[in-house]
C-alpha cells in the first residue's frame, strides 16, 4: 500500500484545523530536467506489469490567435498521423504490442499517453519522441486534408448535431472579450479550420512543440535506472525550442447581466448561468468548488433538494467550478422538466443563491464536500495512466505549479476550508453580473442575440493585423527551421522501432471465493495498493423480467431502490454515505441488476451497514417513484432529439420485435411508465431480487475472513420473499425485417448509420475466434472500418463494431458511425464493402490476424489495474457461470485463433440477408442518394410513434 500523508493548509485566509486532516496516498517520485529543458518525472508501482508514458505540452487554445482557432486541438490529431521515422498512423506499433494510446487537448494543455506491457516502454519512448523532434517532415498537405475533415466531423457530432450543443461556445464568447484567450472553443470556428495551412500548422509546432514546453512521466512498472538512460537518449538530442511566454491571467468584468435565447432541437428547455472566477489552485477556486457541491453535490445539497425533489420544477441540476489556468467559471445548469418555466426555476435558483450568500454551509454540509472529495481524489489514483490517472496528475501538478508532488497542498485547500469562507465567496462571485443561456425547444436552430456574430467579426478586424507565420518568431525569438532541429535530434536510433524486452511474469489475480449463509456467493480478489475497497452485489434479474405489459420495470426499480428504506429516508441515506465520500448506486442492464458501493476502507463497516439497509429493506417510497417517473417521462423526450439513440432503438426493434425481452425500450414507453405503482417495484424486487441467486463481488484492500465476517453480519440472514419465478420465454421471433430503414431528423448536421444483426451466445466454442475477426472489422482504432471511414475517406470522427453479449439468448452484433450528411450514401456504400470483404471478398491476412491477436494477448493484463476493472471482470465471470481458471485461457485462446477461424466465423455470423441497416439523418437531404444504392429498392421510410414502436 501507499503510504498517507496529512494534507497541508497553506492559503492565508483558510481557517486552522478544528479536527484531524484528512490524509492521502503519497506517491513517491523522482524528477529530473534534461539539459533542453525537458522536466521528467518517474513513478514506480509494480503492481501489474504494465507502465504508462504521459506527456503534457503546455499548450492549448489560449495560445492560438483570433483567425487562427482550433489549432492546438488540429495539431493534436496531427500528431498521430506520423512522423519522419514512422511515416504511418501512430496507432499500429502501440497496439500491436497491446498498448493503449490517446490524446487531448484543453484551453491551457496538451497531452499524450501510452500505457504498454512494461516491456515496452522503449516503444513509446521511441515513438513520442520522434513525434516531438521529427514531426514536420512527414505532415503532408494530404494528412492535414484529411485530419480536417475528421476533425470538422467531430465537430459536428459534439456540437452542431448534439442536443444543447451551441451552448459551450455561446457562453464563451458572452463572458469573455473577443480577444481573450478563453473566447472560442477548444475545437475552433469551422473557417478557422477550413482555412489552417499547413505552414500555420508547422509554425505551430515549432513554437510549442519542444523539451522546454513539456512534462514527461513514466509511471508503472519500470526499472528507473533504464528509464533515464532512455529518455536521455531519446529526447535529450532534441533542441530546447523558442521560450514561451504564455498568457497572463485575466478573470473579465462584466458590466451586466448577458442574456441569450436558443431555440434548438431539444426536448426540455434548460437554464444556464454563468460567472467567471479566479484561476485554478488559488485559495477562491477552493472555495467555489465546496460551494458547487454544497449548491448541487448529490441528493441532500441545497438546489437538488429545493429544485428536483420538493418543487419537482428541475429534471436535474448541477453547480460547479471549472478551475483553468488564466481564469475560471462557475456555472450554474438546470433542466426544466415538463410543465415548468425557466422562469419559475431561475427563480427558485436565485432563493438558494441568496441563503447561500447570507447562510454559511452547515458543519455536515462541509464535511460532505470535503470527503466526497477526499473519495474522488483517491479514486482518480487507481489507474498509473490515461486520462486522468497517476501520471496525469503528476504531469498536472508539475505544469501548473513546478511540483509533481503539489497534491498534499492542494487538498489542503479544500480540508482547511471554513463555513465563512465559503458564503464570502458566494457574495463575492454569484452577482447580478453573469452570462444566461435560455434554451427552449423548436424545430429550428436560432440564437438572439448571437454573441458568436460579434465576436467573430472582432475576431476578424484582429486577424488582418497578424504577421504571418513566416514574418514572426515566438516572442521575438527566432524559430528554428526544420532542417536545423531535425539535424540536432538525429543519431539516437531511430533506424527501427526498438523490440519488447524479456516478457514480464505476471499472475492474474486469484479468485478467493466463499459462501454466506445464506447462500449467496462472495468473489473477493485482495488489491492493497489504494485504501479503498469496491463492492458489488449482482442479481441475475434485469430488464428481460420486465414482462410484455411492463416494459421499462427493473429500470425503474433500480432507479426508487436506494430512494429510501424501513428505517432511512432518501436524503439520510445521501447525508450518511456522502459524510463518508462513499457512495451506493443501483442499475438494471438487459440481464443483471448490479447494486454497488464504494467506501474508504477506514468507513468500510459503517457504508456497509447502510448499504445492507438499502439491499434487504427498500420501501420504494411512492412520493419517490412519482419523482422518477417525471425524470424518466423527461428522458423519454429527450430521446427522440438524439440520433444515436434513435438508431438503437430501432435496430434492437427491428431484430427481436418490440413485445421480446431483448426489443423494448429500456426505459420503458410514456405511457406505461406514468402507470407504474410502489406495488409493481415491489413485486419485481420480492421475485427476482433473490439472495440465493447472487453474487457479492468485492476488489480492495480487505482479507477474505474479515469481509466474509462483516457480509455475515450484515447480509447473512437475508432470505428470498417469494418463490423463484418461472423464467420468460426468450424464443427469437422470426421476423423478416426491411432490409435497409430510414428515420427522418430533420436539419441533421449528420447521419447516424448502424448496421445490426442477431449474433450468437456469449458461451459458443467460436468465442475467440470471433473476437478477434471483430478486431479485424470494426473493433478497434487500426481496423478496416474505421482506418477506411476515418483516416482514408475522413466521413467520420470513428467508425466500430462490438458484439453485444447477452446471457440468456443471442445479443446482437452492431457496427456504427456519425458521418457527415453529404457523404451518408457514400458512408454506407463503404460499410457494405468491408462487410463484403470480411466474410470473403478481402480475406484476412496473416500479417493482418497477427495485429490484432497482439492486441488483444500482450494487452490483457491491463484489464486487471484497478479495482473497478477487476471488479468488472469478475461480473462476467459470475453472470456467464465461467470457470475461476476462465482468465488463464483468454490469452491462449486468442493465441490458436488462424487466419481459416476468422474467415470462417465471418462467413458463419456476419450473414448480410440478416442484417438490418438504419440510418438516422435528414431524410429530404439523403433519401435520393440511398435510395441510388444497389440496396436502396429495399429502403423504408419509418417513423417512431408516442410509445417509440416503429411505424
Amino acid at each position: 500500500m501507499f503510504p498517507l500523508v496529512a494534507t497541508v493548509c497553506s492559503a492565508i485566509f483558510l481557517a486552522a484545523p478544528t479536527k484531524p486532516m484528512p490524509q492521502i496516498p503519497e506517491f513517491k517520485f523522482q524528477k529530473f530536467t534534461l539539459a533542453n529543458g525537458l522536466d521528467v518525472i518517474l513513478h514506480e508501482d509494480h503492481s501489474t506489469p504494465i507502465v504508462g508514458v504521459n506527456i503534457w505540452y503546455h499548450v492549448g487554445s489560449k495560445n492560438e490567435r483570433p483567425g487562427r482557432t482550433g489549432f492546438a486541438h488540429l495539431f493534436e490529431h496531427m500528431m498521430f498521423q506520423g512522423s519522419k521515422h514512422y511515416d504511418k498512423v501512430y496507432f499500429g506499433p502501440i497496439q500491436s504490442v497491446g498498448g493503449r494510446l490517446n490524446g487531448s487537448t484543453a484551453m491551457d494543455r496538451t497531452n499524450y499517453w501510452e500505457t504498454v506491457p512494461a516491456n515496452y516502454l522503449e516503444l513509446a519512448l521511441w515513438m513520442e519522441s520522434d513525434r516531438m523532434g521529427f514531426l514536420l517532415p512527414a505532415m503532408t498537405q494530404a494528412k492535414l486534408d484529411n485530419q480536417r475533415s475528421v476533425v470538422k466531423n467531430e465537430r459536428r457530432q459534439s456540437y452542431e448535431n448534439r442536443p444543447y450543443g451551441l451552448v459551450h461556445e455561446t457562453i464563451l464568447a458572452a463572458l469573455y472579450p473577443p480577444d481573450h484567450p478563453y473566447s472560442w472553443p477548444t475545437i475552433g470556428s469551422m473557417k478557422d479550420i477550413s482555412d489552417a495551412s499547413r505552414e500555420d500548422i508547422a509554425d505551430f509546432f515549432r513554437r510549442y512543440y519542444h523539451p522546454a514546453n513539456a512534462s514527461l512521466c513514466i509511471a508503472g512498472d519500470f526499472d528507473p535506472a533504464e528509464a533515464k538512460r532512455l529518455v536521455e537518449k531519446y529526447f535529450g538530442p532534441i533542441p530546447a525550442g523558442p521560450k514561451v511566454v504564455h498568457p497572463k491571467p485575466w478573470t473579465p468584468e462584466l458590466k451586466a447581466e448577458t442574456r441569450i435565447h436558443i431555440t434548438d432541437r431539444v426536448g426540455l428547455a434548460r437554464v444556464y448561468m454563468v460567472w467567471p472566477t479566479p484561476p485554478q489552485f488559488t485559495p477562491e477556486d477552493a472555495a467555489l468548488d465546496v460551494l458547487g457541491h454544497v449548491l448541487a453535490g448529490g441528493k441532500t445539497s441545497r438546489l437538488y433538494r429545493a429544485l428536483v425533489r420538493e418543487k419537482q420544477i428541475a429534471q436535474d441540476v448541477q453547480a460547479n467550478q471549472d478551475g483553468q489556468e488564466l481564469t475560471s467559471e462557475f456555472a450554474v445548469v438546470a433542466t426544466i422538466r415538463a410543465g415548468h418555466t425557466i422562469a419559475e426555476v431561475e427563480a427558485a435558483i436565485a432563493v438558494e443563491i441568496d441563503r447561500i450568500q447570507t447562510e454559511p454551509p452547515m458543519a455536515e454540509e462541509m464535511d460532505r464536500a470535503i470527503n466526497t472529495f477526499e473519495a474522488r481524489l483517491v479514486r482518480s489514483l487507481e489507474s498509473v495512466s490515461e486520462f486522468g490517472g497517476r501520471a496525469d496528475r503528476l504531469n498536472l501538478y508539475n505544469i501548473y505549479t513546478g511540483d509533481p508532488g503539489h497534491m498534499a497542498k492542494d487538498f489542503g485547500r479544500y480540508s482547511c476550508l471554513d463555513a465563512t469562507t465559503v458564503t464570502l465567496m458566494a457574495k463575492r462571485f454569484l452577482g447580478p453580473k453573469r452570462v444566461v443561456v435560455e434554451v427552449v425547444p423548436g424545430s429550428e436552430v436560432s440564437i438572439q442575440p448571437n454573441p458568436l456574430v460579434k465576436a467573430e467579426a472582432a475576431r476578424k478586424q484582429m486577424a488582418t493585423k497578424l504577421p504571418s507565420p513566416s514574418e514572426r518568431g515566438s516572442e521575438g525569438v527566432l524559430l528554428p527551421s526544420t532542417s536545423e532541429r531535425e539535424a540536432a535530434g538525429e543519431g539516437a536510433g531511430r533506424e527501427s522501432l526498438p523490440e519488447g524486452a524479456a516478457e514480464p511474469k505476471f499472475s492474474l489475480p486469484p479468485v478467493k471465493r466463499a459462501t454466506l449463509s445464506n447462500g449467496m456467493q462472495l468473489l473477493l480478489v485482495e488489491k492493497h495498493e489504494l485504501p479503498v475497497v469496491n463492492l458489488h452485489v449482482v442479481f441475475p434479474a434485469g430488464r428481460v423480467h420486465d414482462g410484455q405489459e411492463t416494459p421499462g420495470l427493473a429500470e425503474m426499480t433500480a432507479a426508487v431502490w436506494d430512494e429510501g428504506t424501513a428505517e432511512r429516508s432518501a436524503e439520510q441515506i445521501a447525508s450518511e454515505l456522502g459524510g463518508m465520500g462513499a457512495s451506493v448506486s443501483v442499475s438494471a442492464d438487459w440481464d443483471m441488476t448490479s447494486a454497488r458501493l464504494f467506501s474508504l476502507k477506514r468507513h468500510l463497516p459503517k457504508a456497509l451497514e447502510i448499504f445492507a439497509d438499502v439491499l434487504r429493506k427498500p420501501s420504494f417510497p411512492e412520493q419517490e417513484l412519482h419523482r422518477q417517473q417525471i425524470n424518466v417521462l423527461g428522458r423519454l423526450t429527450q430521446i427522440r432529439n438524439e440520433p444515436t439513440i434513435l438508431a438503437s432503438l430501432a435496430a434492437t426493434q427491428l431484430l427481436y420485435g418490440y413485445d421480446h425481452p431483448y426489443g423494448h425500450p429500456p426505459l420503458g414507453n410514456p405511457t406505461i411508465v406514468k402507470g407504474l405503482k410502489s406495488a409493481d417495484l415491489k413485486r419485481f424486487y420480492e421475485t427476482h431480487i433473490r439472495p440465493e441467486q447472487a453474487a457479492v463481488i468485492a476488489v480492495g484492500d480487505i482479507a477474505l475472513d474479515e469481509l466474509k465476517q462483516q457480509l455475515e453480519e450484515s447480509l447473512g440472514t437475508w432470505k428470498s420473499a417469494s418463490s423463484a419465478p418461472a423464467k420468460p420465454d426468450f424464443a427469437l421471433p422470426k421476423l423478416k425485417p426491411g432490409r435497409l430503414v430510414l428515420i427522418d431528423k430533420p436539419n441533421a448536421a449528420q447521419s447516424v448509420i448502424q448496421l445490426a444483426l442477431v449474433g450468437t451466445r456469449r458461451n459458443t466454442a467460436d468465442f475467440f475466434p470471433q473476437n478477434v475477426m471483430n478486431m479485424v472489422f470494426g473493433g478497434q482504432f487500426s481496423s478496416r472500418l474505421n482506418m477506411n471511414l476515418r483516416e482514408q475517406k475522413g466521413y467520420t470522427y470513428g467508425a466500430h463494431s462490438a458484439w453485444d453479449w447477452r446471457v440468456n439468448e443471442r445479443g446482437p452484433f452492431v457496427a456504427t458511425s456519425s458521418v457527415q450528411t453529404a457523404v451518408t450514401a457514400l458512408a454506407l456504400a463503404e460499410f457494405l464493402k468491408e462487410l463484403d470483404g470480411m466474410v470473403g471478398a478481402k480475406p484476412v491476412e496473416e500479417k493482418e490476424l497477427e495485429f490484432c491477436k497482439k492486441y488483444v494477448s500482450r494487452g490483457y493484463t491491463a484489464g486487471f489495474e484497478t479495482p473497478s476493472q477487476v471488479a468488472t471482470q469478475l461480473e462476467t465471470l459470475f453472470a456467464y457461470k465461467l470457470p475461476d481458471d476462465y482468465f488463464n485461457t483468454v490469452v491462449p485462446g486468442v493465441r490458436a485463433v488462424t487466419t481459416e477461424d476468422t474467415m470462417r466465423v465471418a462467413k458463419k455470423y456476419l450473414a448480410l440477408d440478416r442484417m438490418v441497416i438504419i440510418v438516422v439523418g435528414d431524410l429530404a437531404k439523403i433519401e435520393p442518394e440511398m435510395r441510388k444504392l444497389p440496396i436502396g429498392k429495399d429502403l423504408s421510410v419509418l417513423h417512431f410513434d408516442g410509445d417509440f414502436r416503429l411505424r
